[in-house]
């Protein structure tokens, strides 16, 4: 591929130079134009301009050469007009093909196929765009041509911006971050890794380091440049060249030792169209093993498989003397496309018609040299055909979409192993990336397609399969500066070493922990930050980091949205938040302490429960059971001592009956849990300190006046101010866990301070060595402590990654427990407020009580209701009359039913047998006389009698 340097002159001074350079010649242009005539043409000249001795411009030639060829031997196309290629030679020169497009210019051409390069398609859409004259190029891919500053350059090909999108997701498909561009200094290589730079952004990546290659640059000079990048942290690296120049770089990279298995080497598809040509050398292949390339992708399709045999017999013929490259493909397709636009053109009754520009000539003062240079005034006529056109053609459909671009780009990823390449999948901007061919796509079963890998395995630089991490530590022999904090108090977290700069603690031991589980060595110095007076500003040792006079800052960081802005911060190794802790004092002594264990509900609802406990059981037992039978005045008192007895489990009266025994069961349960509760709290509240109930919160303690203790150098000063509007003159700096003790003891009257605010690691560590405080309220932030390090760092990844296995495998625990105190101080005040329970804790237990007693009161009445049933039904039969007086006092009815229900078991029994006893020795015929009971010396009967089958209704 040839891509030529940038023009560094004006346009139009370069012109001016190549008019004085070329002899004027008038004669073509008119002959041209006899040619045509009024009538349709015979002839249709066309012009290309690219560079023959190149590795796209052989392949190229050959290509256009056949489409002419198939274009005059199909005469429906351009029905008897002939299609005529003029084609010169840039010789990768933007100088001599400049020169070159002005001789095709002044041959009165209808269009042009090329410019082949991007910095000479640059130069020629001006020329095109004055003369109105369309530039159909195959292989220019520098995406700023189709702007609209150059309105008449059409793209019949894909543009950078294709493949650096492809690029940009193959980066993070494996999750690297940053990149290295190595690219020709002109148009081509400049606007190529812009666009890269864009795409990689859009993804969340980007690139770290660019090496702009001069396009005349020595070994030696390239060597030195990739000496400089092997220096470098980033190790992926895309290659955006032309084929010459990329060859030379791979070569000198191999020499250095930049191919190895922890280098990732990306080429544009520059790579590909020499693979295709097979012009590589061995060395050139060896120097190439491991390296991913981008493939341009075209569809089998009938005109494709047809081109490819012409071309297989135009190798046979030596007419071909390379291998066909997609170049190629986009070179004949591109005289189709100016065939059918001429066809439609000429169709549509269009006629060829060439006019001096005497803007331009009177302008330069160059009359004589200028006047070959004509517009083509239907020229914007035939452009707008173009891009309506559309075919298919042996690269696949051709159509040009709004941009002037060929719609639709598919690129193979290919990977350089052995003596050739191998496809590791394709890549599409509508499918992304898959390993089937994105035109079979549409047809393989969807769950079947996404089962499967979206990209195969590739080998790798040095021959490895694993995939590189995409950057290391700089090799220039430096350490990584990490900045630790000279704290005063709490040492056990991060502490200095007899004033040295070996640092030891909990978080120290958690970093080097980490850093041993990292898959590559990691130089490292430890550097003390602060005077040792105090305990450092974690603000402004977060801000060394940023400013990168730290690599990295380890110590008891936290992680806040302020320094995460600056910063990044690795996984939290432990969790923290801000808490409240005062001073604890024990509670005042009164008569009625023991009452204090439960609530007023509480107690309420337990001395309800005995009483209905009482009553029930009464009911339950009263029937059977003598002990509660008697006067009512002494049944009442039986009652309540028996169930107030129960409390103490010391109840003398025995239950005989079956559900008067459940019910007690379950009652003396519930009196168990009762009164272990109540002995617990009671001793609880006795024993236990309780804290001072102004402060029971950050929301009491920022209300207060009082004054708020907390650590120097930590984020609680500006969180307490700017959340809480707490005014700076209240809090009191405190630096050792002594200071934080001495202030809470003297309180706020004696020039100490009323709390403490501090994560919640530091308090848990000041209560587990100093009594008589407490925690009160709750943890009202939430974070976490972090190892900081630059914003974009590799290492901040890695280290997370450390970390969270360490919690994994147990070892963040083991290192918790070797530094930190788990136990608290056996301060019995740890909670605010004394061990009172309340109804909420026992409702449930009353509750299945009281469903217990409903169900036993339930089933005993519904006996005694069956049992009197049967018992006036007995009477009925031995009275008919009695049913009619029944009806008529049911009052009478249910105080016999209380009577009933209040007479003893033995003695309704002891009554039955008697009655049947009587029954049996009865007379059937003096029965029949005996007199019954009229209705009316019933209805005359009152409360005191029940109802008795032998005498009527008799006196209880």
């Amino acid at each position: 591929m040839c891509h030529l340097p940038n023009c560094q002159c004006h346009v139009v001074v370069l012109l001016l130079v190549v008019f004085v350079l070329i002899p004027c010649n008038g004669s073509t242009a008119g002959k041209n134009r006899s040619s045509f005539g009024n009538s349709r043409p015979l002839v249709a000249n066309v012009g290309a301009l690219f560079a023959f001795d190149s590795t796209i411009g052989r392949v190229a030639k050959a290509a256009m050469e056949l489409a002419v060829k198939d274009v005059n031997n199909n005469h429906s196309l351009l029905s008897g007009t002939k299609l005529e290629l003029s084609m010169v030679d840039s010789n990768c020169s933007a100088f001599i093909g400049t020169a070159a497009a002005l001789e095709l210019l002044k041959k009165d051409v209808v269009a042009i196929i090329g410019p082949q390069s991007s910095v000479l398609a640059h130069i020629v859409s001006h020329l095109a765009k004055e003369l109105q004259i369309p530039l159909l190029s195959f292989a220019a891919t520098d995406p700023t041509l189709t702007s609209s500053e150059y309105p008449y350059f059409i793209r019949m090909t894909h543009s950078d911006f294709s493949q650096m999108s492809a690029i940009a997701a193959l980066v993070g498909y494996y999750g690297w971050r940053e990149v290295v561009a190595v690219y020709i200094d002109d148009d081509y290589g400049r606007n190529g890794v812009s666009v890269l730079g864009d795409a990689l952004g859009n993804l969340g990546a980007k690139i770290s380091n660019k090496a702009a290659m001069p396009p005349e640059i020595s070994q030696s000079e390239m060597g030195n440049i990739l000496a400089k990048l092997a220096l470098v942290e980033a190790r992926v690296f895309v290659v955006h060249m032309n084929s010459d120049a990329g060859l030379n770089l791979f070569s000198k990279a191999k020499e250095i030792g930049m191919l190895s298995s922890d280098y990732v080497w990306i080429v544009t598809d520059w790579l590909s169209s020499v693979l295709d040509s097979n012009i590589l050398a061995p060395d050139d292949m060896n120097s190439l093993q491991g390296v991913i390339g981008l493939r341009r992708h075209n569809p089998n399709s009938e005109q494709h498989n047809e081109f490819t045999r012409k071309w297989k017999r135009l190798q046979t013929t030596h007419i071909a003397d390379t291998s066909l490259n997609v170049f190629g493909l986009y070179a004949y397709d591109s005289i189709l496309m100016i065939a059918h636009s001429i066809n439609t053109f000429l169709n549509q009754g269009g006629n060829y018609s060439f006019v001096k520009q005497n803007t331009v000539s009177n302008k330069s003062g160059s009359k004589s040299e200028l006047a070959a240079l004509k517009v083509f005034k239907e020229g914007a006529q035939l452009r707008k055909i173009i891009l309506g056109t559309n075919f298919n053609g042996v690269a696949g459909p051709v159509q040009l979409d709004k941009s002037r671009n060929l719609i639709g780009s598919t690129f193979e990823i290919i990977n350089i192993a052995g003596t050739g390449f191998r496809s590791i999948g394709y890549w599409s901007n509508h499918t992304g990336f898959s390993v089937t061919p994105p035109e079979y796509l549409a047809t393989v079963n969807h769950n079947q397609s996404h089962a499967k890998p979206k990209l195969y395995d590739i080998i790798w630089p040095g021959e490895s399969k694993v995939v590189p991490r995409g950057w290391v530590f700089p090799n220039n022999g430096k350490e990584l500066v990490i900045g630790v904090p000279r704290k005063i108090g709490f040492k056990e977290f991060v502490s200095t070493v007899n004033d040295s700069h070996t640092p030891k603690g909990f978080c120290i031991d958690v970093f080097l922990a980490a850093v041993n589980l990292l898959s590559y060595a990691l130089p490292y110095t430890f550097i003390s930050y602060g005077t040792g007076n105090s305990t450092p500003s974690y603000d402004k040792l977060v801000e060394q980091v940023a400013l990168k006079n730290f690599d990295a800052a380890v110590g008891d960081i936290s992680i806040v949205t302020k320094r995460s802005k600056i910063v990044d911060f690795t996984q939290p190794y432990i969790e923290s938040g801000l808490v409240v802790v005062v001073a604890a004092k024990g509670i005042d002594s009164n008569a009625w302490a023991f009452l204090r264990p439960f609530t007023v509900e509480m107690w309420c609802t337990t001395v309800a429960f005995f009483v209905i406990i009482g009553a029930v059981v009464w009911i339950l037992e009263h029937r059977l059971n003598p002990e509660f039978r008697g006067h009512p005045k002494q049944q009442v008192m039986n009652v309540l001592w028996f169930t107030f007895s129960t409390m103490f489990f010391s109840h003398r009266e025995n239950t005989v009956s079956s559900l008067g025994r459940a019910v007690l069961l379950i009652w003396l349960f519930v009196v168990l849990i009762i009164n272990s509760s109540y002995t617990a709290s009671l001793t609880s509240i006795l024993t236990v300190q309780k804290l001072s109930p102004t402060i029971q919160g950050i929301e009491s303690l920022a209300s207060s006046n009082l004054p708020i203790g907390y650590q120097t150098g930590s984020f609680v000063a500006d969180y307490l101010s700017g959340e809480y509007n707490i005014a700076k003159s209240r809090l009191v700096p405190l630096n050792t866990q002594d200071n934080y003790a001495k202030a809470l003891s003297l309180g706020p009257n004696k020039g100490g301070v009323a709390a403490v605010v501090d994560e919640l690691p530091y308090i848990q560590s000041f209560l587990s060595t100093h009594c008589g405080y407490t925690i009160v309220g709750r943890e009202f932030t939430k974070s976490g402590w972090g190892f900081a390090f630059p914003k974009d760092s590799h290492l901040a990844v890695d280290m997370s990654t450390a970390i969270l296995a360490l919690s994994e495998n147990g070892e963040l625990q083991r290192i918790h427990d070797k530094w930190l105190k788990n136990d608290i101080c056996s301060l019995e005040g740890s909670a605010v407020h004394a061990n009172q329970f309340g109804l909420q804790s026992f409702w449930g237990l009353f509750l299945v009580m009281g469903i217990v007693c409903l169900l036993a009161l339930f089933v005993f009445f519904v006996r005694m209701i069956c049992e009197f049933t049967r018992h006036v039904n007995t009477c009925i039969e031995d009275s008919p009359d009695v049913s009619n007086s029944l009806s008529l006092r049911s009052a009478k009815v249910l105080r016999s039913f209380a009577s009933f229900v209040d007479e003893r078991e033995d003695t309704a029994k002891k009554n039955r047998l008697k009655r049947k006893h009587t029954d049996k020795k009865m007379d059937p015929e003096l029965e029949s006389r005996q007199p019954q009971s009229s209705p009316s010396q019933l209805a005359s009967l009152g409360m005191g009698f029940s109802i008795d089958c032998s005498n009527g209704i008799s006196p209880v």
